[in-house]
């Protein structure tokens, strides 16, 4: 088993302290009239984005930064258990959308709400989710029980940590998406056993529906000052990460999914790893043609965007500032 460790803050602490200097002078350095500094985290599942996430957390709250931090997994915005049903019966023969994961799946109006609450200074209830809730179908937590930051007589949040696998993710215009799905069908059909890709094997129409969704995830994205994305040498990585944390699982609870299962949970995922790696390769806030950020100013996005690419043993090789 390859062991969990952290060799990504160095690179990413000095980063975001530079992005939230900047963000700081953008607003005259006065901490009453500077909103929260919103920073997008992402990473393909297993790729050491928790393991990220915790260090960041911790070593921005002590000395010598002593700021007031705040995380925000997108998979506490999962949609409730009854509001999840009724998705899949709306889309009873797409497979990407029979269980939370993929856009679509999350409460995006919940979303918004946390949002504009940390970004107003207000006293604000922070989403969780149960995911071994109805048999590991999950639920939502009720509200009663989520933690409230921004209490009064408390230092307001200064930092959100959004993270996510799909965080910074753009849709494509129709014909391009179409283009890259006919491209996966006849990568499929030209290469038989030999194809490891997903795309190729789900209908059109249902990835259609899910890049109709995630159209409305640029409401979130829009209002990220930064993103770090932590990107796999092989998308193909995914899956023995998923492995690996399964028979961990299963070694320290006696419980988790078998090999098959991981497979399966993990194709569900795998169509949008392939076609929304390239443009948030290319920069999650840099207009891209034929995406919805082709209309975006073609300048101001330098910067903000910090990519990390790893190998198979989660270990940075390159690093690369957007």
């Amino acid at each position: 088993m390859h062991e969990i460790f952290d060799d990504k803050s160095q690179h990413c602490i000095p980063f975001l302290l530079e992005r939230l200097k900047a963000h700081q002078e953008a607003h005259g350095n006065d901490p009453a009239r500077t909103p929260p500094f919103f920073l997008g985290l992402n990473g393909v599942q297993g790729a050491g984005k928790t393991v990220l996430v915790s260090t960041l957390h911790s070593a921005l709250r002590t000395a010598p930064y002593k700021l007031p931090v705040q995380t925000l997994s997108l998979d506490d915005l999962y949609l409730t258990h009854e509001d999840q049903v009724n998705l899949t019966r709306r889309y009873p023969d797409n497979p990407l959308l029979q269980h939370r994961g993929q856009p679509a799946t999350h409460d995006l109006s919940l979303a918004e709400k946390v949002f504009r609450s940390l970004r107003e200074g207000k006293e604000t209830a922070i989403p969780q989710y149960d995911k071994s809730a109805f048999s590991g179908q999950g639920n939502r937590v009720p509200s009663d029980k989520w933690e409230v930051v921004n209490k009064s007589g408390e230092e307001k949040i200064k930092v959100l940590i959004f993270e996510g696998w799909s965080v910074g993710f753009r849709a494509w215009d129709e014909d391009v998406l179409r283009q890259k799905w006919e491209d996966a069908v006849k990568q499929k059909e030209e290469l038989g056993e030999g194809y490891k890709g997903r795309l190729g094997h789900v209908k059109f129409e249902d990835v259609r529906a899910v890049n109709e969704f995630l159209r409305g995830y640029d409401g979130l994205t829009d209002q990220l000052d930064a993103l770090i994305h932590i990107d796999a040498e092989d998308n193909q990585y995914v899956y023995a990460w998923r492995q690996e944390q399964e028979r961990t699982l299963r070694a320290t609870k006696g419980i988790g999914m078998t090999e098959e299962q991981v497979n399966h949970f993990v194709d569900g995922y795998y169509p949008s790893y392939e076609l929304y790696s390239e443009t948030l390769r290319a920069g999650a806030f840099k207009p891209v043609p034929h995406s919805v950020t082709a209309n975006k100013p073609a300048t101001g996005w330098e910067g903000r965007q910090l990519r990390l690419i790893v190998d198979k043993g989660r270990r940075v090789k390159e690093v690369i500032k957007i």
